[in-house]
């Protein structure tokens, strides 16, 4: 007569073996095993994001400036920098008021009005 157990032990120890020679093993929890070992393969992280972020930053902190110095003494620094050679001529270009810049403004007067 034959234990079950013992059949079901058996059968259990002929999987590891399996297993044990396709290559697989076995981790316990807690411990360092080949996982701990292996290195992941680096994942690309997306670019899309910190540039709209910049984005916005840069219309933010345009739209500030723009509302605290106002806009005829804005208008007139832009166009300082537009006639000047070289970098700031490309600073000018930057610094004009677009509408993003525009709506910004709009919104901190808005939200500065509010508070009053």
């Amino acid at each position: 007569m034959t234990d079950p157990n013992l059949n079901d032990f058996k059968g259990r120890v002929a999987r590891i073996q399996e297993a044990r020679q396709n290559g697989y093993g076995f981790e316990a929890t807690g411990t360092l095993g080949r996982s701990f070992y292996h290195r992941s393969a680096a994942q690309r992280r997306s670019v899309i994001g910190p540039v709209v972020f910049m984005v916005l930053c840069v219309f933010l902190l345009k739209g500030a400036i723009y509302r605290s110095v106002g806009a005829d003494v804005y208008n007139e620094r832009v166009t300082e920098l537009r006639a000047s050679p070289g970098i700031g001529h490309i600073g000018g270009w930057l610094m004009q008021p677009e509408p993003g810049t525009l709506l910004v403004a709009d919104l901190i007067t808005y939200g500065l009005g509010k508070l009053k």
